[in-house]
């Protein structure tokens, strides 16, 4: 198994993190919360819809909509690849179980944050009050240790890598 990082405190600051957040805030209420906006970021169909409605409601600007819409499933691809490239396993913390499922075992970076970020960058280029789907795409991400699916880091090299996709793709 090979470690985005190398450093031995990098890794116990990265388990420590991801042990705090499956262990503090956690209710019956917190969870559903978690598992709802983690469902809505699956395979970046929340991304997908929120681009394809925004093209149907602003026509003048329905192509860059839809790219940045498209930007969703194409990221997800473009992050399976960087996993397979990484090989990092899931996280597995002795007496906290994942509190939910995923495609593959593999665990850097995570989709979710690449999907949200890389789309949430690209919708703000379009029209800066779509910024605010940052706070969105932060929300599906922190999901992601919350329920145990990712390390912490994890998440950040997903925020890095769909930053830079959101930043990169060309906008019609």
């Amino acid at each position: 198994m090979r470690e985005p990082y190398s450093a031995p405190v990098l890794k116990e600051l990265d388990t420590r993190l991801l042990h705090a957040m499956r262990t503090r805030g956690h209710s019956p209420a917190a969870e559903r919360v978690a598992r709802g906006l983690a469902m809505l970021g699956e395979y970046g169909a929340v991304w997908l819809a929120i681009g394809v409605a925004l093209a149907l409601i602003d026509p003048d600007r329905r192509d860059q909509w839809l790219v940045a819409a498209a930007l969703a499933p194409v990221s997800i691809g473009l992050n399976f690849a960087v996993k397979l490239l990484v090989r990092r396993q899931r996280p597995v913390l002795e007496g906290l179980p994942p509190l939910g499922g995923a495609p593959s075992s593999l665990s850097f970076p995570s989709a979710h944050s690449t999907a949200s970020f890389a789309c949430a960058t690209a919708m703000a280029r379009i029209a800066p009050e779509a910024a605010c789907l940052f706070a969105l795409a932060a929300a599906i991400a922190v999901t992601r240790p919350y329920l145990g699916m990712h390390y912490p880091s994890d998440v950040l090299g997903g925020i890095v890598l769909g930053t830079s996709l959101g930043l990169l793709v060309p906008l019609p």
